[in-house]
């Protein structure tokens, strides 16, 4: 019997996704014990690898059969576009991708106006404004702290992932518009779920009746 390769977005997601995956009775001593600078995790016994990777990364390598099944955050899924089975929707790590701005930016975005929005999300941003609302907009792609952008003038609105709002808040900015509900996913190779359907869909199967519970 292969490995099943399980891909796992670093930090929180990780560690929430090894809780839920031990209450159907998949651990990996390894991973779970952290302090280690190994990158491959292995529970022989039930011929399963794990290995940690940036949240971005997942579906890169579920996509090109270097893991079979991932896990990371549905924003992932929607910028990365790559070419997976999204399976389940985890429950956990719960967000919304948001436009967000200046309360008076807010009038920009019902009169189709031609607005500057900065973003760590552009495949998103541009799919929103694009197809969902028909506006045309000057896309700026960002890395760091976006809510910055339209205190100095550089964009009207943001489109970032709103937690609690308080960060926002604090900037004198607020949530405009919700462009989605975000959470963890499980993510499956397209190969993977034909050649190991019945050990794949097991472990799918188990998932989704723990989290009924």
């Amino acid at each position: 019997m292969r490995y099943l390769t399980f891909a796992l977005s670093k930090g929180r997601l990780a560690k929430d996704t090894m809780k839920l995956l031990n209450t159907i009775g998949i651990s990996c001593r390894e991973l779970e014990q952290g302090d280690t600078r190994k990158l491959i995790f292995v529970n022989e016994e039930l011929k399963l690898k794990f290995f940690l990777s940036k949240g971005p990364d997942v579906p890169t390598y579920v996509e090109y059969g270097a893991a079979d099944i991932g896990v990371t955050g549905k924003d992932t899924i929607l910028e990365e576009d790559r070419k997976c089975y999204e399976v389940l929707d985890l429950g956990f790590g719960k967000c919304r991708m948001c436009v967000c701005g200046r309360k008076e930016s807010e009038e920009l975005l019902k009169h189709h106006e031609m607005i500057k929005v900065a973003t760590k999300y552009p495949k998103i941003a541009k799919d929103y404004f694009y197809n969902s609302k028909h506006q045309t907009v000057d896309i700026i792609k960002l890395n760091g702290s976006v809510e910055l952008a339209p205190i100095v003038g550089l964009s009207d609105v943001i489109v970032d992932i709103v937690e609690t709002g308080s960060t926002l808040k604090e900037n004198g900015l607020s949530v405009l518009e919700e462009v989605c509900p975000l959470s963890a996913r499980m993510i499956v190779n397209r190969v993977s779920m034909r050649m190991e359907y019945e050990r794949i869909n097991d472990i799918i199967s188990r998932i989704s009746e723990g989290l009924k519970t």
